[in-house]
């Protein structure tokens, strides 16, 4: 038996939670980690205080918390997913010839880990170490895409959760899930001229074991300066959603 208790209940709910599609209620909570109703219902106040639980008082259910996902985007920081990442991003530079990124998600807010530039192509914004609204970049579209909607819910609110940069994006809870259904349905994100006037993403999520959305590779091009014959979001996708699927293998997942 642990000598800490209250501790491994805790990392017990934390572990059921992440397993769950979606959101539970307290009842299956408690039944599933073995705790009594009043200690779950405790452990969870306090999880919720903490950030790691979110409670959806209308629905009477919990899921995960932001501050859960700082702990999962936490282990990608640490490097093991850019060491993997680092030259399939620079195979998917050559193939495509424009810059590419990994980025990970951090609350509201998308952090680039890695980053890829193409000879000859302009300086970008997304450096390693910069954040970037999430709903706003290509590869904020393609992680949020992957979670469940009361994870989306619990981090877009309101209108006030929305930030803005160039005046396009949405700028509603309802704008933000009509974008996310159409990017699931592609199967991969795109925003135009949202971050950077003149510059236009795409974008694959990279999935973990549990079919978690862990990281978005993006590639940006200069709009205008595409050429091919096929439209060049369409062709850039096709190879990023190549490497995104080579990742996703890597770390044990199942391509979507």
């Amino acid at each position: 038996m642990s000598q800490v208790p209250a501790a491994t209940r805790t990392l017990r709910v934390l572990r059921f939670l992440a397993s769950q599609p979606d959101p539970v209620p307290l009842d299956r909570i408690a039944r599933a980690c073995d705790l009594p109703r009043s200690t779950a219902y405790h452990l969870l106040g306090v999880m919720v205080a903490e950030g790691f639980v979110t409670h959806l008082v209308d629905e009477h259910r919990f899921g995960l918390g932001v501050a859960a996902f700082e702990v999962g985007s936490g282990y990608v920081r640490q490097e093991p997913l850019q060491r993997i990442a680092r030259r399939p991003l620079a195979d998917l530079v050559d193939r495509a010839g424009e810059s590419a990124h990994l980025a990970v998600l951090h609350g509201r807010d998308v952090l680039y880990v890695l980053e890829e530039r193409a000879p000859g192509r302009p300086p970008l914004i997304t450096d390693v170490g910069v954040r970037l609204p999430a709903h706003l970049t290509a590869s904020g579209r393609a992680l949020l895409s992957g979670l469940p909607a009361a994870q989306v819910r619990a981090l877009y609110p309101s209108a006030e959760s929305f930030t803005d940069r160039t005046g396009a994006g949405p700028r509603t809870p309802s704008a933000l899930r009509a974008l996310l259904v159409e990017t699931r349905a592609r199967g991969w994100a795109v925003e135009d001229g949202e971050i950077t006037a003149g510059f236009a993403s795409v974008a694959a999520a990279v999935r973990d074991h549990n079919g978690f959305p862990v990281a978005g590779i993006a590639l940006t091009y200069a709009v205008g300066e595409q050429t091919d014959a096929a439209p060049a979001a369409t062709r850039l996708a096709r190879e990023v959603t190549r490497t995104a699927t080579l990742l996703t293998r890597r770390l044990g997942g199942t391509a979507r």
